[in-house]
């Protein structure tokens, strides 16, 4: 099976043309069809991705791309992939793309987390090709503006992670993104901008899903330099976490997480964060028409 010629994955980039690990991974785990690495023309090393992976590599205009969005803060430089995400939709337009996968450039596998019988374990996907198209499927025929796979760090405790112990879709998404070029949205904020558009967007109706059959690993942040981590070096996760509460107060906050090692995270509040579905066994009798009964 060869992935469908309207698709092709992006991975955004900077700073780092010698550990673009996403890449390798799609290939070993057998994805066929097309990539691109998105890098910004103030990257330094932009020859060098273009002498490795030559014309699988796009330069957009930061500046222009810094124009088209609210960053959240006053800072004079252009650091953060905002920029990035908010410019690659008219680029797969551009490229003549109908669909496309958005990814970060630091994964190290893709796998499923659920066996047949819906209970859980993990094993590689070696056919992505197929995860992809099925996924993509998927999106297709929901009225979602984004689905995502989860994160590794979302079964922490296995089986007796959130994500572990109970298959089902979760109203957030980050890291990955499953998008279609008329279903466009934006990204606000330098930082946690995934979140502040769920959390944004979310609020007015837009459906983000992620869906937790599958999995990406990334490396850990702090250890893989380049990309955001000098950023996030600088300002720390309570500056990160925060950008979400400047966007989206009403459900927001300030938190920590983790069990032996605690850090600084935002906290959503689910039910202040997006519109809410009764079960139909909530309505009243008396609101139940004679021929609906």
């Amino acid at each position: 099976m060869t992935m469908r010629d309207d698709f092709a994955v992006f991975i955004l980039t900077h700073g780092r043309p010698n550990k673009v690990y996403t890449y390798k991974t799609l290939r070993n785990q057998n994805y066929s069809g097309r990539i691109y690495l998105l890098i910004d023309d103030e990257d330094e090393s932009a020859r060098e991705y273009q002498e490795k992976y030559g014309d699988e590599v796009i330069v957009f205009n930061k500046t222009e791309a810094a124009s088209l969005v609210d960053v959240g803060d006053n800072r004079p430089d252009h650091r953060g992939v905002v920029y990035a995400r908010n410019v690659i939709f008219k680029i797969a337009r551009d490229l003549g793309l109908k669909y496309f996968l958005e990814l970060d450039d630091d994964y190290t596998h893709f796998a499923y987390k659920f066996r047949s019988d819906l209970t859980y374990y993990e094993r590689k996907c070696w056919r992505l090709d197929d995860l992809f198209e099925i996924l993509l499927d998927y999106f297709i025929s929901i009225p979602a503006v984004t689905i995502a796979m989860a994160q590794n760090g979302d079964y922490i405790g296995g089986s007796k992670s959130g994500y572990g112990k109970e298959l089902r879709l979760h109203r957030k998404v980050m890291n990955s993104f499953f998008c279609d070029v008329d279903r466009e949205f934006k990204f606000m904020g330098r930082i946690n901008e995934d979140v502040n558009a769920y959390t944004w967007l979310g609020r007015m109706g837009k459906l983000f899903l992620t869906v937790p059959n599958v999995s990406l690993c990334q490396k850990t942040t702090q250890n893989n330099s380049g990309g955001l981590t000098e950023l996030y070096l600088d300002t720390g996760t309570y500056v990160k976490s925060f950008y979400t509460v400047l966007y989206a107060p009403s459900c927001t906050k300030i938190s920590d997480m983790g069990d032996k090692h605690r850090r600084i995270h935002h906290r959503i509040d689910w039910n202040s964060a997006v519109p809410c579905i009764l079960s139909e066994q909530y309505r009243k009798a008396s609101l139940v028409s004679s021929e609906t009964v």
